[in-house]
């Protein structure tokens, strides 16, 4: 289990929403330094965070801010994208691959930038930021982005046990953020999700579960795809 007091958390997508509660919330904790990574980092607006300039889907970014994150312990993969291609036969393909680059391959370069530097400093912890449409595919090319996403966790977890780094994937509906603002539906405050994800981190636990959507969707997996999907249930 890690220990968010005295840690060194590094956040990407850091200046606002769910990023920005993250990074308060790991201060809360006693964290003894947070890098607040944003493609524009004078967006970063926490007094005591360390920002860092980081554009996920640029291995010279990433590889710059692991040059300038020595000490780091802790990471947490949160920038994300959603281009609102919905639908797989319409949408732009170019979109597709976009939100593939930021939302898959973007963690998958942090992470392999900054494992090794997590390893050197003695282990701690990855958090990765899924979403309920890691298992709900009503989001065209975003709900397989993450659903990847959630694969490419569950696959860390294993390959990084041995190394002395744990891997908590968190999923959660729609959060209060600029993201979801035209949803019209029950949402999350940012700060209740950063706060049990990382009791989650300390936990050690494997997922978190932030809401009751995502709790409900998690237990309907392993039921007839009718069930969560009803317009299937007219064919």
């Amino acid at each position: 289990m890690t220990s968010i007091k005295n840690s060194v958390a590094l956040v990407t997508g850091g200046s606002r929403g769910l990023g920005k509660a993250l990074v308060e919330e790991l201060y809360a904790r006693g964290a003894a330094k947070v890098y607040a990574t944003a493609r524009d980092p004078r967006g970063i607006t926490h007094p005591d965070a360390v920002p860092l300039a980081l554009e996920v889907t640029d291995p010279g970014s990433v590889e710059a801010v692991a040059a300038a994150a020595r000490d780091v312990t802790v990471v947490v993969n949160n920038a994300g994208i959603s281009l609102g291609a919905r639908s797989f036969l319409d949408a732009p393909v170019d979109d597709v691959r976009r939100e593939f680059e930021t939302n898959f391959y973007g963690p998958l370069l942090v992470t392999r930038a900054l494992v090794p530097i997590v390893e050197r400093n003695g282990g701690g912890h990855l958090l990765n930021v899924h979403s309920v449409l890691s298992w709900l595919g009503v989001a065209g090319s975003y709900s397989a982005t993450k659903a990847a996403l959630w694969a490419q966790t569950n696959s860390l977890r294993l390959e990084l046990a041995p190394r002395g780094i744990g891997v908590t994937g968190l999923h959660v509906g729609y959060i209060d953020t600029d993201m979801a603002a035209d949803v019209d539906a029950p949402k999350s405050a940012p700060r209740d999700v950063a706060a049990r994800a990382l009791d989650g981190v300390e936990a050690g636990a494997y997922e978190v579960l932030a809401d009751d959507v995502s709790r409900q969707v998690k237990a309907g997996l392993s039921g007839d795809l009718a069930a969560l999907y009803p317009q299937l249930a007219a064919w």
